[in-house]
């Protein structure tokens, strides 16, 4: 059971309805995809670590990591075109959820010193990034049989108008942001609010 998405749809989507002035839920901000990448340039030394990045990512996400490749060589770090350097996965749908959940209620919390999530770490599309030292705060991952701490990029997908109904929907969803900048972003999902009304 996708827990997150079922308190999106029937508790977030109630709410973004009435703070938006919106009827149609596909005019709410929703969540598209979620991409987990490793960047992998030692893979260039040791393929090894690239397998591996592979492998503990495939645990982590539940689906097959897909191998990316260097758009162009760089002779100063002796990359060719074409290279692997490096593995995602895109998920999509429940799947996303899922993951979501799981990154708010076990991951997040094991990180080492967390002390919230910036909450400016929005581009300008919306979509928001989150970097990850080590693979070794996923459950799914045996510290005996880890090869090497690898670290990732979490890139959460998010379908709105603003960067501010971004951070509204994942607030929502749970996302722990640090309190101290939190005020600041709250008002620009209320300006964007705003724009949005006086727009619609």
């Amino acid at each position: 059971m996708a827990r997150l998405l079922d308190k999106y749809r029937n508790e977030v989507v109630p709410a973004l309805k009435e703070a938006l002035k919106r009827d149609n839920p596909l005019g709410l901000p929703r969540i598209e995809k979620i991409v987990v990448s490793m960047g992998v340039g030692k893979a260039i030394e040791n393929k090894n670590r690239l397998d591996a990045a592979a492998r503990d990512l495939g645990q982590i996400t539940g689906q097959k990591a897909a191998i990316c490749r260097a758009r162009k060589s760089v002779a100063g770090f002796k990359l060719r075109k074409g290279q692997p350097i490096g593995v995602k996965v895109t998920l999509r749908g429940r799947r996303a959820y899922e993951f979501l959940d799981r990154l708010i209620t076990i991951v997040i919390p094991r990180i080492r010193d967390f002390r919230g999530l910036s909450p400016t770490a929005f581009d300008e599309a919306g979509n928001y990034n989150l970097g990850i030292a080590e693979q070794a705060v996923f459950p799914e991952i045996n510290l005996d049989k880890m090869e090497f701490v690898q670290g990732m990029n979490v890139s959460i997908g998010v379908k709105a108008r603003h960067p501010g109904e971004s951070f509204d929907l994942l607030k929502r969803l749970g996302m722990p942001f640090r309190q101290d900048q939190a005020k600041s972003a709250e008002g620009k999902a209320t300006e964007a609010k705003a724009v949005s009304a006086s727009a619609g």
